[in-house]
């Protein structure tokens, strides 16, 4: 896509960018911090998975998910947590829908080369 076609993300992958030169943060300390907002800010499921290549790919775990909830229950309350360990389950949901999808689109495509 061209970049006329895409303003909004490409404005937050500029503002995504500014913030990370200016953060003196880890890479990981960063994500944690970002995912604990999502929650605070009752992010629906595509913030979650915007974030979440970035998030596995500093070696953030399922079990590191789950501590953040539970260290931000008492600031942001139980109704936050549930909606965001819902939201976080369907953005998770989507993602595995779209790799099934991709990886039948790869067998079928060697099936027809070999066949």
């Amino acid at each position: 896509m061209a970049e006329e076609e895409t303003p909004v993300l490409d404005a937050l992958a500029e503002i995504t960018a500014v913030s990370l030169d200016r953060c003196n943060l880890e890479d990981r300390e960063i994500m944690l911090a970002r995912i604990a907002a999502l929650v605070a800010v009752d992010a629906p499921p595509a913030s979650y998975l915007l974030n979440a290549g970035t998030a596995s790919d500093v070696g953030i775990t399922l079990e590191d998910v789950q501590g953040i909830l539970i260290a931000v229950a008492p600031v942001v309350g139980t109704p936050r947590v549930v909606a965001a360990a819902g939201n976080l389950t369907q953005a998770l949901g989507f993602a595995v829908a779209v790799i099934e999808a991709e990886l039948d689109a790869e067998l079928e495509a060697e099936s027809e080369t070999t066949g």
